[in-house]
């Protein structure tokens, strides 16, 4: 019977040995990737701290009682992409006068942000964590140890403590008027730190998440 020359193309050569194919060793295989797979959770981590969520370290009593020093809150970004804190809001905020901030190259400071963003570096300035009292707009004051917006008394049943007398203060557009829950120990829009520029704002603080027995919503 002839052959076709399709026949004698595909039929294997019995003369030739079938060469068997190599298996990577999976340990090998895996140590291989792992550069890759640890850059991969990093630069996942740095977009999750960038735009999603950040835990902060409570250093001071100005929010006491509620959040005490020690205490680690998380702080969700979201929420103020559609719309702007509220009163009554917890917000973590960028020093709004901030000093003594190196200047830094197109290099430099991406690099800073990167380590900055995973936690290995300082920040250049402070935050802070206050509640936000007034918005744009609202005009806030106390009186009689009672805290006023626009002349009408707020419930405030976070205090454990009155609310030194202040007078009538007008919030400009595009700022917060923000105190700590301590009334008698913070450093807040009362005194030098002043109104805080929403765009300063980081985030919403949310839950407490350290220490363990703590665990809650704020």
């Amino acid at each position: 019977m002839k052959t076709t020359e399709r026949e004698s193309i595909e039929a294997p050569d019995p003369g030739t040995p079938s060469t068997p194919k190599k298996h990577r060793n999976p340990i090998t295989q895996f140590l291989g990737e792992l550069p890759g797979l640890i850059v991969m959770a990093f630069v996942l981590a740095l977009l999750i701290k960038t735009f999603l969520v950040q835990a902060f370290f409570i250093p001071s009593g100005s929010m006491e009682p509620t959040l005490v020093p020690g205490d680690r809150v998380l702080v969700l970004k979201v929420p103020y992409y559609f719309s702007e804190p509220d009163q009554g809001d917890i917000i973590v905020f960028e020093d709004p006068d901030p000093s003594g901030v190196p200047e830094r190259g197109l290099v430099s400071g991406f690099f800073h942000w990167m380590f900055e963003g995973l936690g290995v570096q300082r920040p250049d300035s402070e935050d802070f964590i206050k509640r936000v009292v007034g918005t744009p707009g609202d005009v806030v004051s106390a009186r009689n140890g009672q805290v006023y917006v626009n002349d009408e008394p707020i419930d405030e049943p976070y205090l454990t403590q009155p609310t030194d007398d202040f007078r009538k203060t007008k919030v400009p557009p595009g700022q917060l008027f923000v105190m700590g829950d301590n009334r008698g120990n913070s450093l807040d829009s009362r005194f030098s730190l002043g109104f805080v520029p929403i765009d300063n704002v980081i985030g919403k603080a949310e839950i407490i998440i350290w220490p363990p027995g703590d665990l809650s919503l704020i």
